[in-house]
């Protein structure tokens, strides 16, 4: 069964529908799986594993539930507070680790598990919190934030594309004179997401923690937010790509770089397979190294996990899932056909990257490997950081609209971020 979700109640309205799951069917185990992605080819075969999954197991019925990202990402821990939601789902926050399962003793093979997955288990073990050797899931991919670049526009342009050396404002200031040459309408931008504006942070020399404690903004980052602001006011990056958007919400602007009419749009990895797909022969395009700064050239990493959650009522039902579904032969699958960098140890992985543009990128994100910086991979395990991605997000937006000048903004960040320490120091 396969149901399609979108908006705030998206993840309550799963959890009303499916909560009889356990009692209604007595012979039959009844487990949800919680499903977002922007890639719609992966969310169809997601659903067609799950079927697969159902002939080979007769007494289990796998709901297949597909939602937004945003309806996932601020109801999902709401859910689980009061002991609701699904019994599996894809996630991006790692500070969900308190409800997970420990699959170890219901796996068939647990230790064949945990060798193919090898150490990128650990990101889901945190410690005091999950046992060392536990089994919560996998990681379903890594992630790497770069910008991609519509070639064809910079060829047009005359304009050669951004060298490996090449800072934040080099990029930008090279896709508003591709803009004005070509009369595309959007220089540059970004997804709105507190994540997709951190890594070129970090490359400006900012660190969100300082003494054990969140500090933002500082300087560094207020002369990134400053340069940020002013490429608003010039039209290099067109305030409408955040500010159509209100509060915290995410919006992704991959369809805006589809239909051609953006030079350089920051986003990740993920993104190849559905360009590939969707732009076919319009227009070359590919990746770019990570933006420049004083601190360096960083890459922002993130990644998405695949969990099940001690809440199930089910738990054998939902490690034969998971065994499935991380099994070498599916994430192989997976990984070649969707151009995922995946946890499990695939080797040698034949990714079908159908044209010289998606190899060209697919290159880049996998020489970006190695530029990312050890406090952006600590930020993201560190609980309270996905509060500090929405109020950049909320703040960066009143800013741009003109609700708040620069300095406003600044203290409304720091007086947020306060708020947040306030919060976790009182856990």
């Amino acid at each position: 069964m396969k149901t399609y979700l979108s908006g705030a109640f998206a993840v309550a309205l799963a959890t009303a529908s499916f909560a009889w799951s356990g009692a209604a069917m007595a012979e039959t185990k009844t487990i949800t799986f919680l499903f977002t992605d922007d890639d719609q080819a992966y969310v169809e075969r997601m659903e067609a594993l799950s079927k697969e999954f159902e002939t080979a197991h007769p007494d289990i019925k796998v709901n297949f539930v597909s939602s937004g990202y945003d309806a996932v990402a601020k109801q999902l821990p709401v859910q689980l507070a009061v002991g609701e939601g699904p019994d599996i789902a894809k996630i991006t926050d790692w500070q969900l680790a308190p409800y997970y399962l420990d699959m170890r003793p219901y796996m068939k093979d647990p230790d064949g598990f945990a060798k193919l997955h090898g150490d990128s288990l650990n990101t889901l073990r945190f410690p005091g919190v999950n046992d060392p050797q536990s089994i919560n899931g996998y990681i379903a991919s890594q992630t790497f934030n770069l910008p991609f670049v519509n070639k064809t526009l910079f060829e047009q342009a005359g304009e050669p594309l951004p060298k490996p050396t090449a800072t934040l404002k080099d990029i930008v200031e090279a896709s508003a004179r591709v803009a004005k040459a070509t009369g595309a309408q959007i220089p540059f931008t970004m997804d709105r997401s507190g994540h997709r504006f951190s890594g070129a942070a970090f490359s400006y020399g900012s660190n969100y923690v300082k003494d054990g404690k969140f500090f933002f903004p500082d300087d560094a980052a207020k002369r990134y937010v400053t340069d940020l602001y002013g490429w608003t006011k010039d039209g290099s990056f067109p305030k409408e790509m955040w500010g159509a958007a209100g509060g915290t919400q995410y919006k992704n602007m991959g369809d805006e770089f589809v239909n051609g009419n953006v030079v350089t749009y920051l986003a990740g990895n993920w993104m190849v397979n559905p360009f590939q797909k969707k732009i076919g022969d319009a227009f070359d395009w590919t990746a770019i190294s990570a933006p420049c700064g004083d601190a360096g050239c960083y890459a922002m990493p993130g990644g998405t996990a695949i969990v099940g959650f001690k809440r199930t009522k089910s738990p054998e039902a939902v490690a034969a899932f998971i065994e499935f579904l991380g099994s070498e032969k599916v994430q192989r699958e997976i990984a070649e056909n969707y151009v995922i960098l995946t946890g499990a140890d695939i080797k040698d992985p034949q990714y079908k990257l159908e044209s010289k543009n998606a190899k060209e990128a697919m290159a880049v994100f996998l020489g970006s490997r190695n530029s990312v910086p050890q406090a952006a991979r600590d930020l993201e395990r560190l609980k309270g950081s996905s509060a500090i991605y929405q109020l950049i997000v909320q703040r960066m937006s009143q800013l741009i609209v003109g609700e708040l000048s620069l300095d406003e903004t600044f203290k409304a960040m720091s007086a947020d971020v306060d708020k947040v320490n306030e919060a976790l120091a009182a856990k």
